[in-house]
């Protein structure tokens, strides 16, 4: 009998995120309509394209350091990590490291951690504390942009309306 083959890490990673014309779709960007239904659709985004944009803060690092060829060799050498101990792991299967089972959050914290720490040790940190914000500003406004999927219940339950009038359902006493 043949057992069934493990998923490749190209496999894995492509389960892990979400599709890119799902995440650059134009059709479901439009401008939010309060500051609370702003907040929510950052965070409905995050969770929902949470790999997409941890690749997409990746690329900006990455492209930051294209004049710097050391700290290049040394964000690969740490991506290759990224791309083991993250994006090519099963979501559902926990990492697992001498019997003791490691959550998604403490290796995204970790991995996260040690590349901040071994680029800022390459003395590149201004280089990295920029690209950084830069990723984080992008990954702000997709979110805000970008209108969450519609089968998600708001946390503000019926706190966000889609009244135009700025008085909304009030009536005059």
């Amino acid at each position: 009998m043949s057992s069934p083959a493990q998923p490749t890490a190209a496999t894995q990673l492509r389960q892990r995120l979400r599709p890119w014309a799902q995440f650059f779709s134009l059709s479901t960007f439009s401008l939010p309509i309060s500051l609370s239904d702003t907040t929510y659709r950052i965070n409905q985004n995050l969770r929902f394209f949470f790999p997409n944009y941890t690749l997409l803060v990746l690329l900006v690092l990455f492209l930051s350091l294209i004049y710097h060829p050391l700290s290049l060799i040394i964000f690969l050498v740490i991506f290759a990590g990224w791309l083991f101990l993250y994006f090519s792991r099963n979501p559902d299967d926990p990492l697992i490291i001498l019997n003791f089972e490691i959550s998604d959050k403490i290796v995204l914290g970790l991995l996260g951690l040690v590349t901040l720490v071994a680029l800022i040790f390459a003395k590149v940190w201004l280089n990295v504390v920029v690209s950084v914000v830069i990723g984080v500003v992008i990954v702000c406004l997709h979110g805000a942009l970008r209108a969450p999927e519609e089968d998600l219940e708001s946390p503000y339950g019926s706190l966000l309306s889609d009244v135009t009038s700025p008085s909304g359902d009030y009536t005059m006493v």
